[in-house]
């Protein structure tokens, strides 16, 4: 099937978050056979669902993958790569929304819209989360969350990904006007030549929710 472009979320609001995030795109570049394509800004992001805890950091990430045989399966070998990255960071289950060591998302697998049973070793050890147990591209809730959009809307503004009928930036905008800006700050740039992030000023949210830098740069270089 050749290579596909996957967009993976990245999210951490245990420890330090911010190197737990810039050690996380380090080890997802290093996966056989994967490319990294792109790394959006990092976002400091209020928690959601759990409210009590600590602030989140969030990112995305382009990666060239392997396709594999067909979708499905190129997408399941991504995501049983990204589960055991998570319990090499320390993830344990815990409540839906809760805090987290490292969360990483298979958010976009090329044009592909895909539906499939998880592998037990890519599955939740919580047997109440029953959606858990399938794999659903494009992520079922990228769409409605702003610090899943903003940092995609980084890298892929005009995509639209199977089964919506808006782009990436297009629901950003929306995301943006019912949560409000505040909801996700860019708060550093990745850099590609020192592999870590930029605490530059990476410039702010406009008021349609498309980044804005005053050098006028791009999210990430």
């Amino acid at each position: 099937m050749g290579r596909v472009r996957a967009y993976v979320g990245l999210g951490a609001n245990i420890g330090d978050a911010d190197d737990t995030l810039a050690a996380a795109v380090h080890t997802l570049a290093a996966l056989p056979g994967v490319r990294l394509a792109g790394v959006s800004r990092l976002y400091a992001t209020a928690p959601v669902g759990v409210t009590d805890q600590a602030e989140f950091r969030n990112a995305v990430v382009a990666l060239d993958v392997p396709g594999g045989r067909d979708p499905d399966t190129g997408a399941l070998a991504l995501l049983i790569a990204l589960k055991g990255l998570e319990r090499a960071f320390g993830r344990r289950e815990g409540p839906r929304w809760g805090p987290r060591a490292l969360d990483l998302d298979l958010l976009v697998f090329g044009r592909h819209a895909i539906r499939a049973e998880r592998p037990p070793e890519a599955r939740s050890d919580d047997p109440a989360r029953a959606a858990a147990q399938w794999l659903t591209v494009p992520h079922a809730s990228a769409r409605e969350r702003l610090f899943v959009l903003a940092p995609l809307a980084d890298l892929a503004p005009g995509l639209r990904p199977p089964g919506w009928d808006e782009t990436v930036v297009t629901a950003r905008a929306r995301r943006v006007s019912i949560e409000g800006p505040a909801a996700v700050r860019p708060v550093a740039r990745w850099d590609r030549v020192a592999g870590a992030w930029d605490p530059q000023d990476p410039g702010a949210l406009a008021g349609d929710g498309s980044p804005v830098a005053r050098d006028g740069s791009p999210p990430w270089h």
